[in-house]
């Protein structure tokens, strides 16, 4: 296993870094942020690069296809046969390509569509999230195979509307579930944890709720000087109608069809992490002046992040730049908000609720639109099997030096409560290589390569472990 550590740790940086370079140049964005994804063909280059980058790769039996649904984003699948006397057994990978977009400004020198090493850290939109995961599977594969080690059945699949919330995801797998057969394993690496010292696995995941809501006074602007204290702010009510959702003092989420009792087991957890890491989160977020984390310490703080709700305001239009900003009481303001809902929370019924909440009972009798996008689940993993468990913590050592950890997550990963219906039996296991610093979705965003062999390495331990 040393020698393939070092194997790995050669691939992930003579092969996957130029690979990923030219993956970050591509704005393959999710067709929530691209709704013209269809033409504009982003997306399609990401999948030729992915799909011709494969098949140089020396994989034995490997094959690889693009499944199309009209009017969908396309879906990469990749097969691999197990080596011969693997039995049956299979294991469902999971990435996926498509990107957020870069509103935000990032450091001098860096750009997140010119993707560029520093050090350790490969810096681009979507580096690791998630551009990473379907060559580190396959790179995996192939130095198992070149040196003589056995694996199972592997069938890696990547998406290409996960940013939006997965969408397209149902409908492929209804196509493919076939294909794919019984499975016995299911590995994500879309995730990541509180540190690059050992291998995370994720133990819950929130769920996510992303909308529009459109405030309308006017047909049209009209002087402020006119309107002021006759014509309703849009603005004012917008605000009034979020305050219904959080109180603007506190952020706690107030509705109680959002919250969700946090399970013993996941409370001790918090604990035991904030007293072996130290209040993890207290350092992990680059704080502007004196502002302070909510929670009142670490256990709180990691329950707040991985199974209270919570919500961000995420976008405004109707609202010019501070510059061009007129005496002009505005006819409408559209706020965008992405609303984490706790693991166990049924999303869809939330919405419902939501929707109900937020355009009923309107003050001064305003018109409100909400355009929201498909509810994303939440999910929770079930208890390793001894198995798992024992090739969790070996291939953590073997990665990292370090045991293996369990911690919730705080985002939303739609994939792994939908395959957990198609295969209840299989057991779960979410990780990858995000941690400190790594900044998915925001400025900055970068792979810590060191983290991506840990993850590598812990990867191909689990599947030479998998029972046959």
């Amino acid at each position: 296993m040393s020698t393939l550590r070092n194997s790995l740790e050669s691939v992930v940086r003579a092969d996957l870094v130029p690979l990923l370079v030219d993956y970050g140049a591509i704005p393959c964005l999710s067709p929530a942020f691209d709704h013209s994804w269809s033409e504009s063909g982003h997306i399609e280059r990401a999948l030729a690069l992915y799909q011709d980058w494969i098949a140089t790769r020396s994989v034995p039996g490997m094959t690889s296809h693009i499944q199309r649904i009209d009017g969908r984003t396309p879906l990469l699948v990749v097969e691999v046969p197990g080596t011969p006397g693997r039995g049956d057994g299979s294991v469902l990978l999971y990435g996926h390509l498509d990107k957020q977009p870069a509103n935000d400004p990032w450091s001098s020198g860096l750009d997140p569509f010119q993707s560029q090493l520093v050090g350790e850290n490969l810096f681009g939109r979507g580096m690791v999230d998630d551009g990473y995961a379907a060559p580190l599977v396959i790179s995996v594969l192939e130095e198992l195979s070149q040196q003589h080690m056995d694996y199972p059945r592997c069938v890696l699949v990547v998406e290409a509307s996960e940013e939006s919330g997965s969408p397209d995801l149902d409908a492929h797998l209804e196509q493919l579930l076939p294909t794919i057969g019984e499975v016995d394993m299911v590995v994500c690496l879309d995730s990541g944890g509180l540190d690059f010292q050992r291998l995370w696995v994720t133990s819950s995941l929130r769920g996510n709720l992303v909308m529009a809501i459109t405030v309308r006074v006017l047909e049209h602007g009209v002087h402020s000087g006119e309107a002021g204290g006759v014509v309703p702010s849009s603005f004012r009510i917008l605000r009034e109608l979020l305050s219904r959702v959080e109180d603007p003092r506190t952020g706690e989420v107030l509705p109680e069809f959002l919250q969700a009792e946090i399970p013993a087991f996941h409370r001790d957890q918090a604990a035991r992490l904030s007293q072996e890491l130290g209040d993890p989160l207290l350092a992990l977020f680059p704080l502007a002046g004196s502002t302070r984390l909510m929670g009142i310490e670490g256990a709180d703080r990691i329950l707040n992040q991985t199974w209270r709700p919570s919500l961000a305001f995420i976008g405004i239009d109707g609202v010019p730049p501070v510059a061009d900003g007129g005496n002009v009481l505005r006819p409408f303001t559209t706020g965008k908000i992405s609303l984490r809902l706790p693991p166990t929370v049924d999303a869809a019924l939330a919405q419902h609720r939501l929707v109900e909440l937020l355009t009923t009972d309107v003050p001064y009798g305003a018109d409100v639109e909400v355009e929201a996008e498909s509810p994303a689940q939440g999910w929770v993993s079930k208890e390793p099997s001894p198995w798992l468990a024992k090739a969790l913590h070996e291939g953590s050592m073997m990665g990292f030096g370090a045991p293996a950890a369990f911690c919730g997550e705080g985002g939303s990963i739609p994939f792994m409560a939908t395959l957990g219906k198609c295969f209840p039996t299989a057991d779960f296991v979410a990780t990858g290589a995000l941690g400190p610093g790594s900044n998915a979705h925001g400025p900055d965003e970068s792979l810590y390569l060191s983290a991506a062999i840990g993850v590598a390495t812990s990867l191909a331990h689990l599947l030479t472990s998998m029972p046959s």
